[in-house]
């Protein structure tokens, strides 16, 4: 199973799952396959668009299937 955590990068996140593009880019990021953006973590990347990180890390572990427990 594929956990997401704020220090996970957003290019592995989009190579392991795919279906989570569009939240990244509802908080603004819309080049994702930029060479900058691909390499941040899901922390730099929230700090950036003025997002709660730990909101955003339990959306995207949502769009993965992976409950908060």
């Amino acid at each position: 199973m594929f956990v997401i955590t704020k220090d996970t990068v957003i290019a592995d996140i989009l190579e392991e799952a795919p279906e989570t593009a569009p939240l990244f880019i509802s908080i603004g990021m819309h080049c994702l396959g930029c060479a900058a953006s691909s390499d941040e973590t899901v922390e730099e990347a929230c700090a950036v668009h003025d997002v709660d990180v730990s909101e955003f890390v339990e959306a995207l572990n949502a769009r993965v299937g992976v409950s908060k427990e």
